[in-house]
């Protein structure tokens, strides 16, 4: 039999691509004589999609790729193994999926789950132990699932099974009981990362699995096109006979590869025929697992015929802010959250200083106030807290003196340290004319001002308090090692529309009038980073919502998109039923979409390198707790999702 393992060259989350790199390898292996092909772990959606793999529209596009695999076929002779995430009772599984002339044989799940050092997997799939036997409506066809293991058997009566990955690596490995019940070919669909002295080992370990079940044992990991956010893939692949190897791609090739070789399956079946020790082996695990098989049962489905949909339930417009009735409590424990995150850092450093930038915004307003109450809860001089205002060519006078006042009354350490003049020095120091106002103009103000922080956090002990919140981390909306970076940020799983309402409710629990006067001005005042000078009056000319679209659309994408894994046409379906057509069109709602969908992939490299910061409701993107995303994912299927909304 000649068998093929297969490395193509992936975008993550971009089925359509990896289809089509498949198509081309199978195309190519069924004209040189093919009889199977194994593809790696996930490859239709990629291996490392991490917490897309709860998105409905990821899996949707799985889907869809298998049923263009399954039309590719139709004419060829040749058995393909891919790999997809498929839905299962409630669940997910990592499956392998076995295709052949438009028909899907079966549908493998994985069984040992990895869940250590780098890898998550339990965090998004079911093993197959924890399946109960029941069929699955899955590509147009009805499929038998369950924890036992499947065995396939070709029209010339060879015999082959399905691992995935981690399954080799366990101690007792599916193929074990696979070739024990006549497996004679065994095909692993993997994601093997790469480390020092990792290859070696792999290799081994497959020579002596194969040797060990008198098999074939053909392996396909993954290669280039992976994320490589935080590890690397090889693009290994093997095929070895009863412990001897026959082809090996070569490793940490850009383009699609693929190796095929001929294993003589009658001398398989010599090797064991010899080996009494193997048929020992076979009767041991029949007394084990005893004759009972899994049986599958079709289900029938009446199509059901098609009508236009109307949305008729109500859809909150937002979603991250608590009933009016529960507003006060809601916000005191939220902020209590923030309180008692900063106050175990404080505890934890010794540090008696934290430093912050004032800008008279909202952010920096709640992440002030959160210093102050931290500090008084831990009985600390609120003098401890060195607030810095650093005025620089937007600000604006209505902002500045909101910073000087708020930190006045509130009894902390003021500094003022214009950024005008380092700036200005910066621009001639790197060649920029300081009259064109692009990225480098603001980036420039936002880095130097973190500088500022830094360096005084150093110079007085302190830590420095990061003001961005959730609303900014999804858009990206934020200077790379700049306003971005801090050494704990207070805000980070806060949404900018709620913002608002917990600096209301904080100004409430203020006795000092002044105080409270100041914060709902700063409520009152447009969202704006400052970095381009005010307009002919002195007001604001940068208004963050005319450039990145309105806070509470995106907060509501976002919501829906962390939440519940929404695909964004169905987001879109209950944005224009939670707003009104007088708050925004269709065409305002499906560009901001967009836009979100655009920005959320393009900035996860900041989410990447967060820094530490309390959650403190249903979501959060902090790359160590609800958000792990690849960097490098691709966003064509949510863009292109949300323009056919």
């Amino acid at each position: 039999m000649k068998v093929a393992a297969a490395v193509p060259a992936v975008k993550v989350a971009d089925c359509r691509y990896n289809v089509s790199e498949m198509e081309s390898i199978i195309a190519q292996a069924e004209g040189r004589g093919v009889e199977i092909i194994v593809f790696p772990e996930l490859s239709l959606t990629g291996y490392t999609c991490q917490d897309l793999f709860h998105q409905k529209l990821l899996l949707d596009a799985a889907e869809a790729g298998v049923l263009h695999l399954l039309d590719f076929t139709r004419k060829l002779d040749v058995i393909c193994i891919v790999g997809a995430p498929v839905p299962v009772d409630g669940a997910l599984v990592n499956a392998a999926l076995v295709i052949q002339q438009g028909q899907l044989l079966g549908i493998v799940p994985k069984t040992y789950l990895p869940n250590y050092a780098e890898f998550y997997e339990k965090r998004w799939f079911v093993s197959s132990r924890d399946l109960r036997p029941s069929v699955v409506r899955y590509a147009g066809q009805s499929l038998h699932i369950g924890p036992d293991p499947q065995l396939f058997v070709t029209a010339d009566g060879v015999k082959f099974g399905i691992e995935i990955c981690e399954d080799v690596w366990a101690p007792t490995p599916p193929s074990n009981r696979l070739t024990l019940e006549g497996a004679e070919v065994i095909f692993n669909l993997s994601a093997s990362d790469e480390l020092i002295g990792k290859h070696r080992y792999l290799c081994s370990l497959l020579e002596q699995q194969s040797a060990r079940t008198h098999s074939a044992y053909v392996y396909a990991g993954c290669g280039f096109g992976e994320s490589t956010q935080d590890v690397v893939y090889g693009g290994n692949a093997f095929v070895f006979e009863n412990g001897a190897l026959l082809a090996a791609t070569e490793r940490f090739q850009l383009k699609s590869q693929w190796v095929a070789a001929q294993v003589d399956v009658e001398r398989l079946r010599a090797e064991r025929r010899n080996n009494t020790t193997f048929a020992g082996a076979v009767a041991s695990m029949q007394r084990l697992v005893g004759q009972k098989t899994a049986q599958s049962v079709p289900v029938a489905c009446q199509p059901i015929a098609l009508k236009d949909f109307v949305l008729e339930r109500p859809v909150d417009a937002h979603p991250f802010i608590p009933k009016a009735e529960d507003m006060a409590g809601s916000c005191e424990e939220i902020f209590s959250i923030q309180v008692m995150g900063l106050a175990k850092r404080l505890v934890h450093t010794g540090c008696k200083r934290v430093v912050i930038g004032i800008s008279g915004g909202l952010d920096s307003t709640l992440a002030l106030l959160v210093c102050v109450k931290t500090f008084d809860k831990l009985s600390m001089d609120r003098r401890g807290i060195i607030g810095v205002t650093m005025p620089g060519f937007g600000t604006t006078d209505r902002t500045y003196h909101n910073a000087l006042t708020l930190m006045q009354h509130l009894g902390i350490t003021m500094k003022e340290i214009s950024i005008a003049k380092s700036v200005t020095q910066h621009f001639e120091d790197i060649g920029h004319d300081a009259s064109v106002h692009d990225v480098a103009y603001e980036n420039c103000q936002a880095r130097e001002r973190t500088q500022i922080l830094m360096d005084l956090s150093n110079e007085m002990g302190g830590l420095v308090i990061g003001t961005g919140d959730l609303s900014e981390l999804a858009l990206g909306w934020a200077t790379y090692n700049g306003d971005h970076m801090s050494m704990y940020g207070v805000n980070a799983s806060i949404p900018k529309t709620l913002i608002r309402h917990l600096v209301s409710y904080v100004s409430g629990t203020i006795d000092d009038s002044v105080t409270r006067q100041t914060l709902h001005d700063i409520i009152d005042t447009p969202i704006s980073p400052e970095l381009i000078p005010a307009d002919e009056n002195g007001d604001i000319k940068q208004k963050t919502e005319d450039l990145v679209g309105p806070y509470e659309l995106h907060d509501f994408f976002l919501y829906y998109i962390l939440r519940f894994g929404f695909r964004p046409s169905r987001i879109f379906l209950l944005a224009r039923k939670a707003f009104s057509m007088e708050q925004y069109s269709d065409e305002v709602i499906r560009k901001w979409l967009h836009t979100f969908c655009r920005r959320f992939f393009a900035q996860q490299f900041k989410r990447s390198c967060l820094p530490d910061g309390p959650k403190v409701g249903s979501a959060s993107l902090s790359p160590r707790g609800d958000w792990r995303m690849p960097t490098d994912a691709v966003s064509s299927l949510w863009t292109a999702d949300s323009d056919e909304a």
